[in-house]
């Protein structure tokens, strides 16, 4: 029993500490996993215990303002990773076929805070779903709606200790693009049924994020016939998981906008 703990420490020391970035090691929310579970069980434990069984005696809460002031900071955040995102594509020699991580330190530094503060959005991002909670729309909180969030930070968590950089840059630029459309969506439904006429293009955006994962997973196998300094079992990953979620998203498009149809 104690060899076993011992070798669980070693394995657990080496992954943590010897493993991670020296970049980023030492950044909040970053190198150790119990910071990012604990936040995350908790997350989960709120929306489907804790806070339903809070909400199930009182009335809704006006969250209005916050929601629309909530929604114009996510789309400027994503302007923004937009923005650095693009810069780093057009004028640093970025490698469509296959990107490993940067050589100048400089360079390196600068991705690896930009990954960061993608981390960070995810972290923010799930918000949506403690309003959900208080606005008593228990309908939203899906099975997909909380593995899709709590995915996303936790490879958010894993892109920023292990690999700030290289080809993974590609999923926080095209899914920055996507919830830039997204929540420019959620602001316009949040400002009130008159502007419901403006809301007939709301299948496009699963559409468009389906569109993004069959992007990212057909880089992801391309990337596979070419060398770089990127590892091969975090190229596999991306394949896996854009599979899982154009798989779950498709469902959802079939159930919500062609089955219904019928």
């Amino acid at each position: 029993m104690e060899f076993a703990i011992q070798n669980i420490v070693k394995y657990y020391n080496f992954y943590c500490d010897e493993q991670t970035s020296p970049i980023t090691r030492d950044w909040f929310l970053v190198g150790k996993p119990f910071q990012v579970i604990c936040l995350l069980g908790f997350y989960f434990y709120f929306c489907t215990h804790l806070g339903p069984r809070f909400m199930k005696h009182r009335n809704p809460y006006d969250v209005t303002i916050f929601m629309k002031l909530y929604n114009i900071a996510q789309i400027l955040l994503s302007i923004y990773m937009i923005s650095q995102g693009t810069t780093y594509i057009l004028f640093y020699n970025f490698n469509m076929n296959c990107q490993g991580l940067e050589t100048d330190e400089d360079t390196a530094r600068w991705m690896a805070r930009e990954v960061w503060t993608y981390y960070m959005i995810k972290i923010s991002e799930l918000l949506d779903t403690v309003l959900f909670v208080l606005r008593k729309s228990n309908r939203q909180i899906t099975p997909l709606h909380l593995h899709h969030h709590m995915l996303m930070t936790v490879s958010a968590w894993f892109a920023t200790t292990y690999v700030p950089g290289g080809q993974g840059i590609l999923i926080g630029y095209v899914n920055a693009f996507v919830h830039m459309i997204m929540y420019t969506y959620y602001f316009i439904a949040g400002c009130g049924d008159k502007y419901k006429k403006y809301l007939w293009w709301k299948k496009h955006v699963t559409e468009l994020q389906l569109a993004q994962f069959v992007f990212l997973e057909l880089h992801s196998i391309n990337s596979l016939f070419y060398e770089c300094q990127y590892n091969l079992i975090y190229k596999l990953l991306t394949i896996f998981y854009a599979t899982f979620f154009i798989k779950s998203f498709g469902s959802f498009y079939y159930n919500n906008y062609i089955k219904k149809v019928k």
